[in-house]
């Protein structure tokens, strides 16, 4: 199994990048993934910025800590494109709707796992169950299952119930 912890700001958006290849490297990480003939999840333990986080996030399921952010743009980003105006970041961040619990609720992850108080490391033996369960249950399909999954998840992202 394929276990990704993302925590990225994002590829960086710079011609140069461009010029030695970041975009193609990004689609074809996405297309691997996508095949990949073993379980994969990801959980966003931050920020999952752009296409950095989205070549990660290529899984089965994807969770998301209590308090971190997914989007494909950085609100900044998003004012600067929309308004020309950066400071309106905070009005781009909740259009963007990149919270986990936003994200939870339009069906694009699966999972918010609730951020420890400082000194409680309980949580952190419940997740690791979390994971053992979910590999386990995807371990238990066999190629052809976990592939269609896979792909059907991707397929209902934005479509409405």
């Amino acid at each position: 199994p394929v276990l990704c912890l993302v925590d990225t700001s994002g590829a960086y958006p710079g011609i140069g990048a461009e010029e030695r290849g970041q975009g193609q490297a990004i689609a074809e990480n996405l297309m691997e993934m996508m095949t990949l003939k073993t379980p994969v999840l990801t959980v966003l333990i931050g920020e999952g910025g752009s296409g950095g986080a989205l070549a990660l996030a290529v899984s089965d399921e994807v969770w998301m800590l209590e308090n971190s952010v997914y989007s494909v743009i950085s609100p900044e980003g998003c004012a600067s494109i929309l308004w020309k105006d950066s400071s309106k970041a905070a009005d781009a961040a909740e259009a963007l709707r990149l919270t986990a619990q936003d994200l939870f609720d339009l069906g694009v992850i699966e999972r918010i796992i609730r951020q420890p108080k400082a000194g409680d490391h309980a949580m952190f033996e419940s997740l690791k169950m979390l994971i053992k369960r979910t590999f386990e249950k995807n371990l238990a399909l066999d190629d052809e299952e976990l592939l269609n999954a896979r792909y059907e998840r991707f397929r209902k992202i934005g479509r409405p119930e």
